[in-house]
């Protein structure tokens, strides 16, 4: 028979050994959450380094890529000339106090050369329509008035033209006389519509202030009939003329200096 003594000794026995066992498994738990941690510490770690290498990697490249001086990108450049260099010579200055005296057949056929650094332009005169402003050509033809002077405007919006005519290259120079409007009504200018292929006096916007700029029309353009038309481009000269306005004008707006370099060598007037 177990004594009183004897029971208190076993229950104590049990009691330690129940205690061992929680201990046992409360350290076995700690090594398997204590490994657990270490693992996912390890993870992290290799994580974190992997993550902070390859940051400052990049930021190391980009710190070089910043440091190294990398070439610009090249200015867009705009279409090749598509005209030679201009002859040899001076554009003169002389300029005269009056229009030149009527000179010219009336009743007779004249033509107009330009021979330009990007072409020949020929362009049939209109004599009979609007002698004044044929008589003042065939003038400063023959004094040399256009040899070497540049083209100075070209449009590409709302009208489509090439001004030539001014041997200052400024738009406001001339020979130093006006002539008298004409042709106002002529049959090719219908609906306000300056043709292609037209050729026209320019002005100041008020009558009679015609003088030695012209402008070629390279398409149809509404304009109101208040400047000479005195001209018609031949097919090849209009040609020429569509190269030239083809290059664009140089500031983007749609008016302004051709991008061809449009010089005019030689202009001749010729009667046949």
């Amino acid at each position: 028979m177990v004594t009183q003594e004897q029971r208190k000794r076993q229950l104590a026995r049990e009691k330690f050994l129940r205690q061992q066992q929680r201990r046992t498994a409360a350290r076995r738990k700690a090594r398997v959450r204590n490994s657990v941690i270490a693992s996912v510490l390890g993870v992290i770690l290799v994580g974190s380094l992997a993550l902070y290498t390859s940051g400052v990697m990049k930021d190391d490249d980009k710190a070089n890529a910043s440091s190294e001086t990398s070439p610009s990108a090249a200015p867009t450049s705009k279409a090749p000339d598509p005209c030679d260099k201009a002859a040899p010579g001076k554009v003169k200055t002389e300029t005269w106090k009056k229009e030149p005296a009527m000179s010219i057949d009336k009743s007779a056929k004249y033509t107009l050369d330009l021979a330009t650094t990007c072409g020949k332009i020929d362009i049939a005169l209109k004599a009979s329509a609007a002698p004044h402003t044929v008589n003042s050509f065939d003038f400063l033809a023959g004094k040399g008035y256009f040899d070497h002077t540049k083209c100075h405007r070209l449009t590409t919006n709302g009208i489509y033209v090439l001004q030539c005519g001014d041997p200052t290259g400024s738009g406001s120079g001339g020979p130093g006389y006006t002539i008298p409007d004409e042709n106002l009504k002529d049959k090719s200018l219908k609906s306000n519509v300056y043709p292609a292929g037209t050729v026209a006096m320019a002005n100041t916007g008020q009558a009679h202030t015609g003088g030695s700029q012209f402008f070629l029309v390279y398409q149809d353009s509404q304009l109101p009939p208040s400047y000479t038309p005195f001209g018609t481009i031949s097919q090849s000269g209009m040609k020429v003329l569509k190269k030239i306005a083809a290059a664009g004008e140089s500031t983007g707006a749609g008016d302004g200096a051709p991008n061809a370099t449009v010089v005019i060598n030689k202009a001749t007037v010729t009667k046949s």
